[in-house]
């Protein structure tokens, strides 16, 4: 659904994009992070054919940015990461300006106003002016437009950007439940957690280029260096400690108070699996020791972005 070959975008000897690839298909949520200035915004602007490319080739739907512009424009929902609403619009006028624009007339416009509206969860505020909004339901409005026309792509630059905790949570709510629909999303943000909790692929550039462009899970793998277990126990924690200083799969063994309790935490090499540590439960319980927690330290968007990158931009 979404496909660049080498796309690239320059200003006299900066690089806005360079050569960056990308292949989404239908149903991909793809989290694209990096930097202020590393080339988010303009790569969507370009996808969303508003930018010319300097060279390289993208491609919606099938459908060439050079060739095709008007017809991607009738296959995307394109939201910017700051839009205006008119001041003296009510909600529903809003939609139904947009719907007109779509070309979506008579009892057909009427409609999907009102699916998109719930879908968004503001039927309620359907008569409210426009301006009226917080800034939580001002985005949600937003990306009700962008869906007006049933767009097989959408293209949504940081649409959690100043949202308090309440409306980002809402904003994941409603981004997984259009993933559900098998649309292709390309969602920007800086709220790292988040995108690792609503997307299957993800990302990351900096200063144009593109540093990692895999699932979430593989970026996970790609910067953990070595595995951490933290075991909380009821009983003998110095002793259980001495006793896994013993495991050959081990490299250290510490105790350490983790969110206020005395835990022991072992690190073991990243190439370790789920089978060199199956074992520590049962070793643990033969030697009399009681087990309260027994988990895995997870790494997550942020640590992997925070690796990745070294906040340059170009």
């Amino acid at each position: 659904m979404i496909r660049t070959e080498d796309l690239t975008k320059q200003y006299d000897k900066l690089f806005a994009v360079k050569n960056l690839r990308l292949n989404l298909i239908s149903g991909d949520l793809f989290g694209f992070i990096g930097p202020n200035g590393s080339g988010k915004t303009t790569t969507m602007k370009i996808l969303a054919t508003l930018l010319q490319p300097t060279y390289g080739e993208a491609y919606i739907c099938e459908k060439s940015i050079y060739t095709h512009p008007k017809e991607i424009r009738r296959m995307i929902g394109y939201m910017p990461d700051f839009f205006g609403v008119y001041d003296d619009m009510k909600v529903i006028e809003y939609l139904e300006f947009f719907a007109a624009a779509y070309r979506i007339s008579g009892n057909k416009r009427k409609k999907v106003c009102d699916e998109m509206l719930e879908l968004v969860d503001l039927g309620y505020k359907r008569e409210a002016l426009a301006t009226s909004l917080s800034r939580g339901m001002t985005q949600r409005l937003g990306l009700a437009r962008v869906l007006l026309h049933d767009p097989q792509v959408l293209l949504l630059d940081e649409p959690a950007s100043g949202l308090d905790p309440r409306a980002r949570i809402e904003m994941r709510e409603l981004l997984k439940r259009l993933g559900g629909r098998g649309k292709t999303i390309m969602v920007s943000s800086h709220i790292l957690p988040e995108l690792a909790d609503i997307c299957n692929k993800v990302g990351i550039i900096e200063r144009g280029e593109l540093l990692v462009n895999t699932d979430v899970a593989e970026v996970m793998r790609q910067v953990r260096d070595h595995l951490v277990i933290n075991i909380e126990l009821v009983n003998g924690l110095e002793e259980a400690a001495k006793l896994l200083e013993q495991h050959t799969s081990i490299n250290r063994v510490e105790i350490q108070t983790v969110a206020g309790k005395p835990m022991i935490r072992i690190s073991m090499d990243k190439d370790k699996g789920l089978d060199d540590y199956c074992d520590l439960p049962t070793l643990l319980v033969e030697h009399g020791f009681k087990i309260r927690s027994f988990k895995e330290d997870e790494i997550n968007l942020e640590t992997a972005f925070m690796t990745l990158t070294k906040g340059i931009t170009a």
